[in-house]
């Protein structure tokens, strides 16, 4: 693959699961990383320091991208620390599992808040700071094309993310800025397993073909090529990392 030596890249919620696995990925494949987190310093800067044992540059830097002028400082430090941004990673996001009747105003706003607003404002970001010829790939998830009882608001969240990044490959084409979205399937992460039962975990696990959840460097790896000059004529596009699940 395409070295990365020299590029800066962002990886929202950078400090555990597939964000980590990201940074690490990018990280040796050169790049110097910017590893985001909402609230766990301490991950974060074990993240930090895994990547500097690789021989490259990377910083944390807190900012709750539900926060519009978070993610503004969140590139302002960037710049400050780096000079330019190259990729974009929007990985941060947040997931509960719900009947309708029970999916509060509360509930709502907050994952369309990080989920949603999030995405779109460091996208925004990205386009008045990034280098030609960057890239933008954010996260959505192959659920958007099942029919999951309880997953309604976590995957309205996610369609939003798909007609985004859609738009926005047509809009950056001009400065030759990719933008591509992944949907990976059920992955062996804290955030999947959360609110689910250890049999729900498992019939998931199965409706993939190979039998089994996805793992993050599986996850990584696809970031790392969408991110490489492999890439380069890539754009627009839903890569569904999943295993074949259907």
């Amino acid at each position: 693959m395409t070295s990365l030596t020299g590029k800066v890249a962002i990886i929202t919620g950078a400090s555990r699961g597939i964000g980590r696995a990201i940074a690490l990925k990018l990280a040796g494949n050169g790049a110097s990383i910017v590893v985001n987190y909402a609230g766990n310093a301490g991950k974060a800067q074990e993240v930090v320091a895994e990547i500097e044992k690789l021989g490259v540059e990377a910083i944390a830097i807190q900012a709750d991208i539900s926060k519009v002028p978070d993610i503004k400082r969140l590139f302002e430090q960037t710049l400050e620390r780096f000079a330019k941004v190259d990729i974009l990673v929007n990985n941060a996001g947040i997931a509960f599992y719900k009947p309708i009747t029970e999916v509060t105003e509360e509930d709502f706003d907050a994952i369309f808040a990080i989920n949603v607003k999030g995405t779109y404002f460091t996208c925004q970001q990205a386009t008045q700071h990034m280098s030609e010829g960057g890239r933008i790939i954010n996260f959505s998830s192959s659920t958007t094309a099942m029919m999951l009882p309880t997953y309604s608001a976590y995957v309205g969240t996610k369609g939003a993310v798909e007609q985004i990044t859609r738009v926005l490959a047509k809009e950056l084409g001009a400065k030759a800025i990719a933008v591509n979205v992944i949907s990976p399937g059920p992955t062996d992460t804290e955030l999947f397993r959360e609110g689910k039962t250890q049999e729900q975990i498992d019939r998931l696990a199965q409706m993939a073909a190979f039998g089994k959840l996805g793992d993050v460097q599986e996850i990584a790896d696809v970031v790392a090529f969408l991110a490489s000059d492999e890439a380069r004529w890539i754009t627009g596009q839903n890569i569904r990392v999943n295993g074949g699940i259907a």
